[in-house]
């Protein structure tokens, strides 16, 4: 299965519009999905124990997506069969008064993972830009600065990451 089609890059504005809502991809029924998701839980599973043994990198895995867009549900099946012990789930809701105390990010900088976890994210930091500005709930100055402190933090991420 090639789920390199399914990447957005940075810049394309159109990758989602290339793709059926109902795409699913080389599964023929719900049965060969089932399979495949059981055998990429197991590889997963088996990940996940040499990624906390050797404790050098983290695992995010976000789950983006509209309300009743199926986020719970994929969370479920593709974190079945994972050891809860080495997981840490957290979901950005509407922030919190202690939140609100520090710039927009804090909050995904300290739901970070740490080395050897998972990090499961039900929604992200980038609701604190979309729907504020889908929704004009701030001005475009507040918003613009909230994507460039994003792009930004990417780059210092990018660099201080070890290769793979």
């Amino acid at each position: 299965m090639n789920i390199d089609r399914y990447r957005v890059r940075p810049g394309d504005r159109h990758a989602l519009t290339r793709h059926r809502p109902g795409d699913t991809s080389a599964l023929r029924d719900k049965d060969a999905a089932q399979e495949r998701l059981l055998r990429s839980i197991s590889h997963l599973e088996d990940r996940l124990e040499l990624l906390n043994a050797q404790n050098e990198r983290a695992l995010l895995l976000i789950f983006q997506g509209m309300d009743a867009s199926g986020k719970d549900g994929a969370i479920k099946h593709v974190m079945s069969g994972v050891n809860p012990l080495y997981t840490e789930v957290h979901m950005f809701k509407q922030p919190s008064s202690e939140e609100m105390d520090h710039d927009f990010l804090w909050r995904a900088h300290k739901a970070t993972p740490g080395k050897g976890m998972i990090g499961l994210w039900n929604r992200s930091h980038y609701e604190d830009v979309l729907i504020v500005r889908v929704h004009k709930l701030v001005p475009k100055k507040v918003w613009k600065a909230r994507y460039d402190e994003i792009n930004r933090s990417k780059k210092f991420y990018r660099k201080t990451a070890q290769p793979t």
